[in-house]
């Protein structure tokens, strides 16, 4: 459970991390910043509590709750996953801007260099000019000057060019360039689809080990009921035991004391069936049975709905009482019961 506890915890602050870099780019006011941070903060806290709250409730079979509780997990999670995108997206343009900056400058060196050899080529045509008119002396010497300048100008750009340190790129806009090549798209579209798959995977990576831990939590509750209920005498799981001093081959039959027996003039009667009402009330009045509808379903052999309707005429005549935790307790018969 730590391992679950720790991705959870990085899952959660990295999620709040990108919604933060958004929600603190809208506006340079530090107290602006502030409230847009809380409000970040909060919209991801509650997100994840609201999912929670989902597998809480749905545990409880209270559909209606869930359903509540996921929609506004939804609204949350919409806001926090384009949050998300926002932030990965301003941390991607800003490690793309630096390389673009480098490139920029490279790019303008190469330009004066292009510009100072189509200045050389004009050169060379009017030298090429003078040639023709016989003014050698005076032309071309001065013209072979200039290109020796341009030439050195040309020499110094390109070492300056070449002394400006390379800007490594990073893993992610490496990839964001290869999904371009490989799905034949412009490179803002791959970063556009990149960021949003990086989002949307984060929140559900972090939702599903929030349900991990909602999980857990409901199974601890529900051992350590048990332990308690085991250590009452009680287990659910447990089929209901018959009380070992019954037998129950003498359900049904009645038992007839004579103090001074005279066989000759007693005359039996045969009994008439007793109902199932009746076999329950005789069982547990004489303690043949615990106070469960299970147990007197196993007992008697009948079906749940006839069981059902008989702990429901037992609880409207006040022999038997529901306590809180749904077990029936035995009060006995009050009055005689034909």
């Amino acid at each position: 459970m730590w391992t679950v506890y720790s991705f959870t915890g990085a899952a959660i602050l990295a999620s709040i991390i990108f919604s933060l870099l958004l929600f603190l780019s809208i506006d340079d006011d530090p107290l602006m910043k502030f409230l847009f941070g809380g409000l970040a903060v909060i919209f991801e806290l509650g997100k994840f509590f609201a999912w929670y709250e989902v597998g809480e409730r749905k545990a409880r079979r209270n559909y209606t709750g869930t359903l509540s509780a996921f929609t506004f997990y939804a609204v949350l999670a919409a806001i926090s996953i384009g949050g998300s995108i926002g932030g990965i997206n301003s941390a991607t343009n800003k490690a793309q801007s630096e390389v673009n900056v480098q490139k920029s400058k490279i790019n303008a060196f190469n330009m004066q260099i292009e510009a100072i050899e189509k200045q050389i080529d004009l050169n060379n045509v009017a030298a090429e000019k003078y040639i023709q008119m016989e003014r050698i002396a005076s032309g071309v010497a001065r013209i072979q000057k200039q290109n020796d300048e341009l030439r050195k100008q040309q020499q110094k750009l390109a070492m300056e060019r070449d002394s400006i340190p390379v800007v490594s790129q990073g893993s992610v806009l490496g990839l964001i360039d290869s999904l371009a090549e490989s799905l034949h798209v412009t490179p803002q579209a791959a970063q556009l689809g990149l960021v949003v798959f990086l989002s949307v995977l984060l929140d559900f990576f972090a939702a599903f080990f929030v349900g991990l831990i909602g999980e857990e939590n409901r199974f601890r509750h529900q051992y350590r009921h048990n332990k308690v209920l085991e250590m009452a005498g009680y287990n659910e799981y447990e089929q209901p035991k018959l009380l070992e001093h019954f037998d129950p081959s003498t359900v049904g039959t009645s038992e007839v004391n004579v103090h001074e027996p005279e066989p000759e003039e007693i005359i039996v009667e045969p009994e008439l069936p007793k109902t199932p009402y009746e076999l329950a009330i005789d069982a547990l009045s004489h303690n043949k049975v615990n106070c469960s509808k299970r147990a007197v379903s196993k007992f008697l052999n009948i079906s749940t709905d006839e069981v059902d309707s008989i702990f429901k005429q037992l609880l409207d005549e006040g022999i038997v009482s529901k306590k809180p935790n749904n077990h029936y307790q035995w009060h006995g018969l009050t009055t005689t019961t034909s």
